[in-house]
């Protein structure tokens, strides 16, 4: 269907617009009664519907519902209340052009220079675990009608749709009306927020049953399938200083509903750069990874140290990070730390004294926060409170976007074996518990390692990592070299199968005392029999972990 045209010749300049009347309709009513204050200061005519309009009123101040201008009552349980052309003709009427101003008199229809709309938290109502029924009665479509519109004729009505540019608009209404360019600013906004909308809409239909509602509500995934579009939304927090290198621009946003290390709260240092978010992320990935208390240390987003804290230890999570720097302290100076627990005092007295350019946390106790910010430089970044990764990563390529299921150990669904009981025994002796445990551990850590991802571990620690090499073999001998002697009876994890013996050979010669690995290499037998021959113990875990 085409759109209809109209001679260029005919519009008539206008660039600043008086504000004389105003809809109001809005789910969020943050900031609202202080907008309607200023309005009504500048005696603009305030048209509202339902309990925007009764809280305006109950304020005290002069408001017009809806249906005094349709003739026509708010009905269907509220689904139709704006959906009149005695509102949407008061939106559309383009002024700069002399036969609508006559055709909205002929109708005796005001005109709206202002539009303030906002939509039914159908994002929040998904997230909080609503039945089905309850999810579709907050689908807005009036709200996005009323959006829409008002953005299509931004060069004679100003849209808001986000209570932070409230200020704006008072401030452009008390100089004598909107301007142009803010307009069209607003209008960018408008289209942009009925898009991410939609997006959520169409996902939540695209990933849940249609006869029980029930599934993820995820852009992806549909009865195991997945959906045949994709919307990717965010919403611009701030812009960053520069990208990975200074001549890049970059800029963070936040996706709808994201509980991750976008909304982390900033509590101390300086701003937060793109690389300081890669690695934070990273850290928190790995160390997040395990349900007991954690730590990770992160460097260009690979780990120089992981570690649990000891079974025994006083402060478990300074237990953690001891361990985790121990594994690397050279590399750990001017890393990323990532706790799974709050930060203590006696952690907090560890990190003080290695230079460190992010901490992560889900909280920090007052006297380690009061340590921590003596210190002028650590960013401290407190995790949002239902801090949770998404089922799905998403990766751009050029020309396209590639998504998978996300590899995690948490337990739900598509997660990985979170322990050894389904792992097989493949060369040498079933081990005693320390060491299983330290195989699991080293396991589950080896998946935070850039692939190819070789990781030694000793009593709940990393003692040695090889990463991100172009063949297992260098990946081995890098994480011989840093673990030192302490390679001598660590245990030792693979991302993914040895495809030759040569590389296991390089971790049985410096004294690893048991190994565990994805198996699946046409040459398996040659490796398990290496292993034999070495008396080492060899579990095959039949998934592996590349992390790319």
């Amino acid at each position: 269907m085409s759109g209809h045209s109209i001679d260029p010749a005919l519009y008539r300049e206008r660039d600043i617009v008086p504000v004389k009347r105003a809809l109001i309709s809005v789910s969020d009513k943050s900031g609202l009664l202080e907008l309607v204050a200023a309005l009504s200061d500048a005696g603009v005519e305030i048209v509202s519907t339902g309990s925007t309009a009764a809280m305006i009123a109950g304020a005290g101040y002069a408001v017009t519902e809806v249906s005094q201008v349709t003739g026509f009552p708010e009905s269907l349980d509220g689904r139709v209340k704006t959906l009149h052309p005695g509102v949407h003709a008061g939106l559309l009427a383009d002024l700069r052009l002399e036969d609508h101003e006559r055709q909205l008199a002929d109708l005796g229809i005001a005109p709206f220079e202002l539009a303030v709309v906002n939509l039914y938290p159908f994002a929040e109502t998904v997230a909080s675990g609503a039945e089905p029924a309850q999810v579709i009665e907050q689908i807005d479509i009036g709200g996005p009608a009323l959006v829409r519109a008002s953005a299509k004729n931004h060069a004679n009505v100003a849209v808001v749709v986000s209570p932070s540019d409230y200020p704006k608009i008072i401030a452009a209404v008390r100089e004598g009306g909107s301007g142009l360019a803010l307009r069209r600013e607003l209008a960018a906004a408008a289209f942009a927020h009925t898009a991410a909308y939609d997006g959520g809409v169409a996902a939540w239909f695209a990933a849940t049953d249609a006869d029980t509602g029930a599934g993820e509500t995820d852009p992806t995934a549909a009865a195991g399938d997945w959906a045949p579009r994709v919307s990717l939304e965010g919403e611009l927090a701030h812009p960053l200083r520069y990208g990975e290198n200074a001549h890049q621009r970059a800029a963070l946003y936040t996706a709808d509903g994201g509980h991750g290390i976008a909304q982390a709260e900033q509590l101390h240092g300086k701003e937060m750069s793109y690389n300081n978010y890669v690695d934070a992320d990273a850290a928190v990935r790995a160390a997040f990874d395990f349900s007991g208390p954690a730590v990770a240390i992160i460097k260009h987003a690979n780990p120089c140290g992981i570690a649990v804290a000891s079974p025994k230890a006083v402060d478990p999570i300074a237990s953690a990070h001891h361990k985790a720097h121990e594994c690397d302290p050279v590399s750990a100076f001017g890393g990323v730390i990532a706790a799974n627990r709050p930060v203590t005092l006696s952690m907090a007295e560890q990190v003080r004294d290695v230079f460190t350019e992010v901490l992560v946390a889900p909280d920090f106790d007052a006297d380690a926060l009061a340590v921590l910010t003596a210190k002028k430089n650590i960013r401290l970044l407190r995790l949002p409170a239902d801090y949770a990764r998404s089922t799905i990563e998403f990766r751009q390529v050029s020309g396209g976007v590639l998504l998978q299921t996300t590899d995690r150990f948490d337990g739900g669904e598509g997660a990985a074996a979170a322990d050894s009981s389904a792992w097989k025994l493949v060369a040498g002796e079933e081990v005693d518990e320390a060491t299983r445990s330290d195989l699991e551990f080293a396991w589950r850590a080896c998946r935070a390692v850039k692939s190819n991802a070789i990781l030694l571990a000793h009593g709940g620690a990393s003692v040695g990592v090889g990463m991100g090499q172009v063949n297992r073999v260098d990946s081995c001998h890098l994480a011989v070299s840093r673990a030192g002697e302490r390679a001598v009876g660590s245990v030792a994890a693979s991302d993914a199968f040895f495809p030759f013996a040569d590389g296991l050979e390089v971790l049985l010669r410096a004294g690893v005392r048991a190994v565990v690995q994805p198996g699946g290499s046409v040459r398996d037998d040659e490796v398990i029999e290496a292993a034999r021959r070495a008396g080492v113990s060899m579990y095959f875990t039949g998934e592996r972990h590349f992390y790319h």
